[in-house]
């Protein structure tokens, strides 16, 4: 495999390989930035990755009092699962368990489009027949009386079948506070992205798995071949001065999101160097047989 090397780091010319996915966004709103967040981290706990989880969701962005439909703080979540069936069961639960029954918290449309996945027009009839429904312009609200007052909630947000997930960056150093050095700072610079999450705790993954394993029934198992600890067991990726490696995984709205967050990580990465940070950076793929969108390394160097 040849390479480039960049700043002392060496960029493996390999690709990240990623697949199509479905997404949406809602817009999340509360008294204050504490309480939108406390919402948001509810409903997207328990979504780092369609395996086994149903979907995979983030906050995309803080946002101000001057950016959303009430004039209150919010965040915007991101939401991404395999088809829009899985989708919209995953939206409407977690509306209903995460958002409806936090304090002060009401509910918008977070992404435009023609197709349409609902929210509250999916949680409506909790209120058990007290639930009134409003128009502003074109948009359509529920209102649902609760304990705390009232909760608004959007009718329907929107849906994009454009979405791609599993962008990756594999951040490969001589020790793991190095290596978690260099995850942190590809991190920061994705997370400074709109359009784009990184799903997994903290948005860094340190189990990287492959497809299937020796076990009946796994969909998926450790990626042997990028386990320090097995190194002269397997065949391993790992050359004998990398001590640690960890991931960076991506979903976004579009191929472009994707691309320009693995730009900047990769970017953030290299400016580190191997004293500080990675040694070498590659990227996950089975050789194009998982999905069709592939993120060529070298492509994305600065």
């Amino acid at each position: 495999m040849s390479a480039r090397i960049v700043n002392g780091v060496t960029v493996d010319d390999t690709f990240a390989e990623a697949f199509p996915m479905r997404g949406t966004a809602i817009v999340v709103t509360a008294v204050d930035e504490a309480w939108a967040i406390e919402a948001a981290r509810s409903f997207t706990g328990f979504a780092t990755s369609v395996i086994a989880c149903g979907c995979e969701a983030a906050i995309d962005a803080i946002l101000s009092p001057q950016d959303t439909p009430d004039g209150r703080p919010g965040v915007r979540i991101l939401i991404f699962a395999m088809d829009s069936k899985g989708l919209e069961k995953q939206l409407a639960t977690r509306l209903g368990q995460c958002i409806l029954t936090s304090p002060s918290s009401a509910c918008y449309a977070g992404l435009d489009g023609a197709t349409r996945l609902p929210l509250g027009d999916a949680i409506r009839y909790f209120a058990d027949g007290w639930q009134v429904s409003k128009r502003i312009g074109e948009r359509h609200f529920w209102r649902l009386p609760v304990m705390e007052g009232e909760f608004l909630c959007e009718a329907t947000t929107g849906l994009t079948k454009e979405a791609v997930g599993g962008g990756n960056l594999l951040l490969l150093a001589s020790d793991a506070a190095r290596a978690l050095a260099a995850a942190e700072a590809a991190r920061d610079a994705i997370a400074a992205l709109d359009g784009c999450i990184m799903p997994f705790p903290g948005g860094i993954v340190r189990s990287g798995s492959k497809i299937g394993g020796k076990y009946k029934g796994m969909m998926a198992s450790t990626n042997d071949a990028y386990c320090p600890t097995l190194k002269g067991t397997v065949d391993s990726a790992l050359s004998p001065e990398i001590g640690s490696v960890l991931e960076i995984v991506i979903d976004g709205l579009s191929f472009d999101h994707v691309a320009a967050a693995m730009r900047a990580g990769l970017s953030a990465a290299l400016a580190l160097g191997p004293d500080r940070g990675a040694m070498r950076i590659s990227a996950g793929n089975y050789g194009g047989k998982l999905g069709p969108h592939h993120f060529k390394l070298l492509d994305l160097l600065p």
